[in-house]
């Protein structure tokens, strides 16, 4: 009996490699397939994808926060870089396998316009360099709006970023925060203007701010708050209300639907309290307020939030000529005030902080009457006089005119220095100009009356010095500060010469009294008189010219009194 056996069939090489190629056609070299963890070491992990043999990943290929949770069986993604090395090993990557699949992620979010998050690592040249799993490329001009002053201050930011370009081959990504921005706002836009109506509260945020007003972003559009819309008040800038950035609540004035344009109000969320400020402040109440804000003209006070009221510096003080109101207050100074006048329809109240005080010069009257002595500190000196302060605060002006009976004095600083003590005579008091007039000379009787006419008499001979030389005559000084003139005809000398070549000042002289007018205060001398002696002849020439002398003296007073009297500082 014969024992049958199935054939075994034969294969030949080249079947068998095509088996092999059929069955790891699934591991191409630069594919992802899934691996599974069947081996953990020191510094690899042992994964098998089903092929021949099993591959090894170095252990710093994963993240630190994935090791702790690492254990064998875990399935993830690798990357078959070589099925078989030099000697025979299978060579994959876990990183690679991760880039791709982050690639992969990148492409799909960019062509389906997702947005995705990226950290910003570092500044460079045109812009910052941010990691979204790769490294992508944000120009400057894409990373906001408006232009960012401080780049270093973005590093180490996260942000939400749409792939404007995207390169594999290359590894090139670009991306923009600007994009996803404006989408942002043009959203709001919309939204902001299907609700958008005049007499609508809404909030805003300011985003510019010019010398006509602040810019207020309202959701994507923008709206203007003018300087006469901030406040009831008077507003100097805006930068003094508002800073870039701050929060407000607005009212929508107006809403141009063609032009975009909207105009906002702040201060028309509160009514107007000038509507009755005449009935609230009538005239003559006494107020107390803060100072504002100073001019060259006056005082900013306010009295209550958007009513300001104006203190002009004629009245601040009685007493003294206020030159600018900074002497007197600063800005933030509490004062009291007392209400002048009120223009409500021009909106300003005029204000007065001398009024809350009692006036000295109604009593000025009655505490110096004219010819009281008084005495005082000399405040000031001009070319007209010296003013001097009296404790109750009012100056008064000892003219030129009244500083001596007999000296001619060319200035005032020939007698008095500030701040030197000196007394004095009443001599006008005006309250409605607000004038004190004092005498320095009143304080000695008047020698004109009593011993001029009789130390000097006429056709008698003095003796003095010359003290000024002029067209029509030479001046003497007498004794007791008295002051003679020889007319040039009275001279002596050839009426053609020039009375400078033949007189000196300073020189002494001796001439004869020829004419004492006490109530002109004029003394007239001769030298020619005195020279010649005094016959019918002369004396017929003397009163030929005697109009010509009173003349010169006349002009010679006039110099001495043509200083007016002027208001005291």
């Amino acid at each position: 009996m014969s024992t049958m056996s199935d054939p075994i069939e034969e294969i030949d090489e080249s079947t068998l490699a095509a088996m092999y190629e059929e069955t790891f056609r699934n591991f191409e070299e630069g594919t992802i397939t899934e691996g599974r963890v069947v081996a953990i070491q020191k510094d690899r992990v042992i994964v098998d994808i089903g092929y021949k043999s099993e591959g090894m990943i170095p252990m710093n290929q994963f993240l630190p926060e994935e090791l702790p949770t690492l254990a064998e069986g875990d399935l993830f993604q690798v990357y078959i870089e070589q099925r078989e090395d030099s000697e025979g090993n299978l060579v994959l990557s876990k990183e690679k396998a991760d880039k791709m699949k982050i690639w992969e992620e990148l492409e799909v979010s960019h062509n389906e316009e997702k947005e995705v998050q990226g950290k910003v690592i570092s500044r460079i040249k045109g812009g910052m360099m941010v990691d979204i799993g790769v490294k992508a490329f944000l120009p400057g001009s894409q990373i906001d709006l408006t232009p960012v002053r401080d780049l270093d201050g973005l590093v180490g930011k996260t942000f939400p970023f749409k792939i404007i370009k995207i390169n594999h081959r290359r590894g090139n990504v670009v991306i923009s925060r600007r994009a996803l921005l404006e989408e942002t706002r043009d959203k709001k836009r919309q939204t902001t203007l299907a609700t958008l109506a005049e007499g609508q509260l809404i909030k805003g945020t300011v985003k510019n701010i010019t010398d006509y007003g602040a810019f207020l972003d309202l959701g994507g559009i923008d709206g203007l708050l003018h300087i006469t819309d901030i406040s009831w008040g008077r507003v100097g800038h805006p930068s003094d209300m508002f800073s870039v950035g701050d929060h407000l609540e607005v009212l929508v004035l107006k809403y141009d639907k063609e032009t975009g344009r909207i105009s906002l109000g702040l201060k028309q969320k509160t009514a107007d309290p000038w509507m009755e400020i005449a009935t609230k402040y009538p005239e003559g109440t006494r107020v107390a307020g803060k100072v504002v804000s100073l001019t060259d003209y006056g005082a900013f006070v306010e009295l209550e939030p958007g009513v300001e009221g104006l203190v002009h510096v004629s009245e601040m003080s009685w007493t003294h000529e206020v030159r600018h109101p900074s002497r007197v207050v600063t800005v933030g100074d509490a004062i009291d005030a007392q209400v002048l006048h009120v223009d409500q329809q021009g909106r300003k109240i005029s204000l007065g902080m001398k009024q809350t005080a009692p006036n000295p010069w109604d009593i000025i009257q009655t505490r110096y009457p004219v010819g009281t002595r008084i005495e005082g500190k000399v405040k000031s000196v001009t070319d007209f006089g010296a003013f001097v302060g009296l404790d109750e605060g009012i100056d008064g002006l000892i003219h030129i005119s009244d500083m001596s009976w007999t000296k001619h004095i060319k200035h005032p600083s020939e007698l008095f220095k500030k701040a030197q003590r000196v007394e004095a005579v009443i001599l006008r008091i005006d309250k409605e100009k607000e004038r004190l007039s004092l005498g320095y000379k009143q304080l000695t009787s008047d020698p004109w009356e009593t011993e001029i006419p009789s130390r000097y008499q006429v056709g008698g001979t003095t003796s003095g010095t010359i003290t000024k030389i002029a067209d029509f005559g030479v001046f003497v000084e007498l004794e007791g500060d008295v002051e003679g003139l020889i007319h040039i005809s009275e001279t002596g000398k050839d009426r053609q010469g020039k009375l400078e070549e033949l007189f000196k000042i300073g020189e002494p002289i001796t001439a004869k009294v020829v004419k004492v007018d006490c109530e002109e205060r004029k003394i007239a001398l001769s030298v020619r008189e005195f020279s010649q002696g005094t016959d019918s002849t002369d004396l017929e020439a003397f009163n030929s010219s005697q109009g010509e002398i009173d003349q010169s003296l006349g002009r010679a007073t006039q110099d001495n009194d043509t200083a007016p009297e002027q208001e005291s500082e």
